[in-house]
């Protein structure tokens, strides 16, 4: 019966889309030709769509959730109007394959109107024709796409047949007013919201009628003057005329680029951003748009700017920076008013440029490692959504779950390393410096060599100025208290494949792995993944990054195993690297004057690193915040259900997502929790052929209250009462069989007419749990199962 509906709702749509077609000619023919307009007006007819207050919240609950950054479809960023002017194009931003540097497209940076858009190849959606509402109609995609997908609803199946490509690096099919009855007759089901329900017969009727009247909108408002006075005054701040003042607002521009900074004060939901431009404060901004943030700006004095962030936002990007007076006093006095001097500013040469330790030398070491550490959540999380993290093939650097920690900032190698780096230009090369490469392997071996010799020089260099004590002999001093107050101390990581999530606190079970982070590191590790990083750089660049990033985890790892008594530090060490290339296992035992130490820490029992684990909870317990614990459950009886699946090893874990959404009916109220499968790998020091190197049956589950991950993978519905029954089922899957009878269950699947809801139900739930953290889920990554 299902086929036999589908069969005809197939025919039917062959019928509808098959009748009218119109070619690029003939529709220039009957409508005039292709201009761009301006759709911007002063006053709306009375009665008429608002695309303020009608249109957007269409927008960001059905089309932002897949139409959003660098990864949005045929780069149709739908997430601003004029990201909707600008439209869509076949170029990718992600591309694998690219053995050149490809053209920027970052939408208000590289173009600044629909007409320099058409000229880099971007093709409207809406209507460029004459603004008739027949026009409107059929000459516009949007409008077409939309009426497609009502013609040609999904069919009455539980899962999407093939000819749905879900896939991240699908073939994209990106239709063009001229070539829109070719894609129609071709591909019937993909009208808008693609592999998903249709909208609304409301929501339709407001997009559809926004778009026959020409998708016209009112101007944004200007800001308030409250916004406008906080502006001016960090304005001022950042554009002081000393040299001192010039290269400590380079220091924070660099790092801060990709922040979105709000004024707790006058609102959280509020957001800017950082940039430079070519006017100084009290002149419109005039952008200098580069390929990186300390490429030279061309211009002979740069100017700070606080600018509107213009654009709904989305979780895949959202990293918050609160700009208030405490913020302020903090960075006048680790930058302005810290005892040091600024001779020369220097140069914007990529050789030195890439390095912050050559450009930065003259700022106080830890001026710069405490402005990172006070937001060491901003900090990291630049590395993982930041643009190098979409895809599996930046990603497969890092395990699937660990904790990360940081040195003390009063630990004394700080300023000695510091200066030692400062001199070691030609050890640390970053990939941003290097010319494009087409040989990995190679590089592997020369970032190795690289590393050998500046850690044996490490060696000799602590070694003439630091006698043993604290450096031969550490204890859990050497690990950032936070000072007693900030919550950044301790971080987890969880990678879902192909994106990661980056939270404060010690979330989850006890990983496998955990990283140890000094500042030499954590300043590496951001000019070659956000600063230096490149996301239109060719594969050579990519590839490189990646290589160099295995050196960067490895330095992570080893120093936290320099806590852990010899015995213990070569077992986890070797279990870590299970079947590594022998080059790699001499790697990790490198320094020497790091292998010998001997960590000044009790241990009682055999399980060295869980003990240090409870010995590091102890030492951060000031700090560790709550949201993620478990006893965020209220329910005693539910929580202990949930947890049977928390540590969840093996088979069961395998066959269930990435990143599952669960809402739990209770009595008093719904509640919701997160289900994370860990991938496990005997190592992750390949950069080819993960798959070679899984471990399914050491795969496991964690059970996270609340929302965690911008990606959800699957949405399950359970009532409280069903909570061990469905426990027992997660617990005893055997088979993809079995998953997919969980799902008839208690799924919510693509299919689903009630999806649109519970997403709805989903998005107000997590706005209300994250506050200014909040940003739109992406279904980019939903499952068809």
């Amino acid at each position: 019966m299902h086929s036999l509906r589908t069969l005809s709702w197939f025919i039917a749509s062959l019928l509808v889309v098959g009748c009218a077609t119109m070619t690029a000619v003939e529709m220039e023919q009957r409508f005039g030709a292709l201009e761009p307009r301006e759709r911007v007006v002063d006053v709306l007819p009375a009665g008429a769509v608002d695309y303020w207050r009608d249109i957007k919240p269409i927008v960001e609950a059905r089309c932002i959730v897949c139409h959003a950054c660098y990864d949005a479809p045929c780069q149709l960023k739908m997430s601003s109007i004029e990201g909707i002017e600008r439209g869509a194009t076949e170029a990718r931003v992600y591309d694998a394959a690219r053995l050149t540097a490809a053209p920027m497209t970052r939408l208000f940076e590289d173009a600044r109107s629909v007409a320099e858009w058409r000229a880099k190849d971007f093709f409207p959606v809406l209507n460029e024709h004459a603004d008739t509402p027949q026009a409107n109609r059929d000459g516009g995609v949007m409008h077409r796409i939309l009426r497609l997908k009502a013609q040609n609803p999904l069919p009455d199946t539980r899962q999407l047949p093939k000819s749905f490509d879900l896939s991240l690096d699908r073939k994209q099919f990106c239709a063009q007013p001229g070539t829109f009855d070719k894609f129609a007759n071709k591909h019937p089901l993909w009208g808008m919201p693609y592999a998903l329900p249709g909208l609304a017969d409301e929501e339709q009727n407001t997009l559809l009628s926004w778009l026959e009247a020409g998708a016209p909108y009112t101007a944004r408002p200007p800001l308030a003057p409250g916004f406008v006075a906080e502006i001016d005054i960090w304005e001022a701040f950042l554009n002081g005329d000393s040299l001192k003042a010039r290269l400590s607002s380079r220091y924070i521009y660099e790092h801060l680029f990709l922040a979105h900074l709000y004024f707790p004060a006058l609102s959280d939901s509020q957001f800017f951003r950082i940039v430079r431009s070519a006017t100084p404060p009290g002149a419109p901004i005039e952008l200098i748009a580069t390929r990186r943030p300390y490429n030279d700006p061309g211009v002979e004095r740069v100017y700070y700017r606080i600018d509107r962030a213009i654009g709904s936002i989305v979780a895949k990007t959202h990293m918050p920076y609160a700009l208030d007076a405490a913020r302020m006093d903090r960075w006048q006095a680790l930058f302005m008013d810290a005892d040091y001097e600024v001779d020369t500013l220097p140069s914007y040469a990529v050789k030195t440029a890439s390095n912050p330790f050559v450009t930065f030398d003259a700022l106080p070491v830890r001026s710069r490692y405490k402005f990172m550490l006070d937001e060491a959540q901003y900090t990291i999380m630049t590395f993982i959504k930041g643009p190098v993290c979409r895809g599996q093939a930046a990603l497969n650097v890092i395990n699937d779950n660990f904790w990360v920690f940081f040195i003390n900032p009063d630990d004394p190698k700080l300023e000695i390393l510091a200066d030692f780096l400062s001199t070691r230009q030609k050890q640390l090369t970053f990939p941003a410096s290097s010319e494009d490469i087409y040989r990995p392997i190679k590089y592997w071996r020369q970032y190795a060599a690289q590393q050998k010799t500046l850690l044996a020089e490490i060696d000799a260099y602590l070694a003439d100025h630091l006698a043993g004590g604290a450096i031969m002999n550490p204890d859990l001093n050497l690990v950032w208290d936070g000072d007693g107050t900030n919550d950044n101390a301790a971080l987890t990581v969880f990678r879902h494949f192909d994106s990661a999530t980056v939270e404060k606190g010690l979330v989850g079970n006890p990983p496998k792995t955990a990283w140890l982070i000094g500042y030499t590191l954590l300043e590496r590790i951001q000019y070659l993944l956000v600063t230096g990083y490149d996301v239109y750089g060719n594969v050579g660049h990519q590839l490189l990054s990646r290589v160099y990033m295995d050196f960067l985890r490895m330095e992570g790892e080893m120093a936290f195993l320099q806590l852990l008594p010899q015995e213990a530090r070569n077992r986890e060490r070797n279990f870590w690297y299970r079947d590594a290339e022998k080059e790699v296992t001499q790697y990790m035992t490198l320094p020497r004057f790091e292998s010998e130490s001997v960590p000044d820490i009790d241990y009682r029992t055999d399980n060295e690193k869980l003990e240090l684990y409870g010995m590091l909870r102890e030492h951060l317990k000031a700090v560790l915040p709550d949201r993620y614990a478990m006893t965020a459950i209220r329910s005693t009886a539910a929580r202990e259900s949930i947890a049977r699946l928390n540590g969840l090893t093996g088979l069961p874990a395998n066959l269930m997502p990435q990143a599952t959404f669960i809402e739990i009916a209770g009595p008093s109220g719904n509640y919701y929790v997160t289900l994370i499968r860990n991938n496990a790998h005997l190592n992750i020091t390949s950069i080819f052929g993960e798959k070679k190197f899984r471990k399914p049956d050491e795969d496991t589950l964690a059970v996270v209250p609340g929302f965690l991950g911008a990606y959800p993978n699957a949405f399950l519905l359970v009532n409280e009462i069903e909570l061990d029954r469905f426990a027992a089922r997660v617990t005893a899957l055997r088979t993809e069989g079995d998953y997919t009878r969980l799902l008839d269950d208690y799924g919510i699947r693509r299919t689903n007419p009630n999806f649109w809801r519970q997403s709805d139900a989903f998005h107000s739930a997590a706005q209300e749990q994250l506050g200014f953290e909040f940003g739109l889920f992406d279904y980019g990554r939903f499952e068809n199962r």
